[in-house]
């Protein structure tokens, strides 16, 4: 039987899986983080390096931002992403964010996502990778952080004694998997309290509903969601790739008929294959010059 393009990218991330055992969470601030409650694990954003190596490596860079409601963290939405990349030559570094779960709010998770964006162009030369192209991806909750930081970036901090924090933190491309976006009348309940706390003023919702804080500056984005979810509206994606438009940002744009919240790669029912979304996603990829 002739394998499908979807088919062999199973195989790979099937038999690439094991090898995530000896990876190792990089803190992202040698001592505490900026409003860290605590010492423990839950306290120390990371981020895990899934570096592509040999000659199909392109370069290119991803942090990644798995889902969860702001409550956890969904690893199929995380290591199983950067596997995926890795195959396409991508290097990806795999984001521990700070959780609602935990007693954060933001701007934690905002911080962390802009740290390890900066981290990664501060280690450029070690993971040989260009810092002209670091993108952001998240799913769900993990959307709308990315989103937030491809909405509220900055130039970094030249004067700052901390090396890391002299990089930019504009992401050069995003990728949103079913994203929270908005936090008004379509957002995901759960997220919005796990993020904001309970009566967060309008400004701070407005502030946050990130298809109000599109500009010009906002980088290219290929967003992708499902009619069917019913957990995570695809107003949210549809309000989204609007703003974009209005904005002149270049964007891919897909909605899949079937599939639940949460598909991730989709390698269970009812899909027995890697989702559609990831070959389109590959070649919005390569017309990005992330991957050949």
């Amino acid at each position: 039987m002739k394998k499908t393009p979807f088919a062999a990218a199973f195989l790979f991330f099937s038999l690439t899986l094991s090898h995530a055992d000896m990876l190792t969470p990089v803190p992202l601030w040698p001592e505490r983080a900026p409003g860290a409650l605590g010492t423990n694990a839950t306290d120390i954003p990371t981020v895990t390096p899934y570096v592509a190596e040999g000659t199909n490596a392109t370069g290119a860079a991803m942090v990644i931002c798995p889902g969860g409601g702001y409550s956890h963290l969904a690893p199929h939405e995380g290591q199983d992403y950067a596997l995926w990349l890795n195959q396409l030559g991508v290097s990806c570094f795999v984001l521990k964010y700070r959780l609602g779960s935990s007693g954060y709010h933001h701007p934690a998770m905002l911080n962390d996502a802009a740290r390890a964006v900066r981290w990664v162009r501060t280690h450029a030369t070690e993971f040989k990778i260009d810092a002209r192209r670091v993108g952001i991806m998240g799913s769900s909750a993990g959307g709308h952080l990315a989103a937030t930081l491809l909405t509220h970036f900055d130039g970094g901090n030249t004067n700052s004694p901390d090396v890391v924090e002299r990089q930019s933190s504009r992401p050069d491309v995003g990728i949103l998997c079913y994203a929270v976006i908005s936090l008004g009348e379509f957002t995901h309940a759960g997220s919005k309290n796990n993020l904001l706390g309970t009566n967060p003023s309008p400004e701070l919702v407005q502030s946050l509903s990130n298809e109000l804080q599109v500009t010009t500056n906002t980088p290219p984005c290929f967003l992708w969601t499902t009619f069917a979810d019913k957990t995570v509206p695809m107003e949210n994606t549809l309000l989204f790739a609007s703003a974009l438009r209005k904005c002149q940002v270049p964007f891919a744009l897909h909605i899949y008929e079937k599939g639940g919240h949460g598909l991730g790669l989709a390698n269970k029912p009812p899909f027995n294959h890697v989702h559609p979304w990831a070959n389109d996603c590959r070649f919005w990829l390569s017309e990005q010059k992330f991957c050949r």
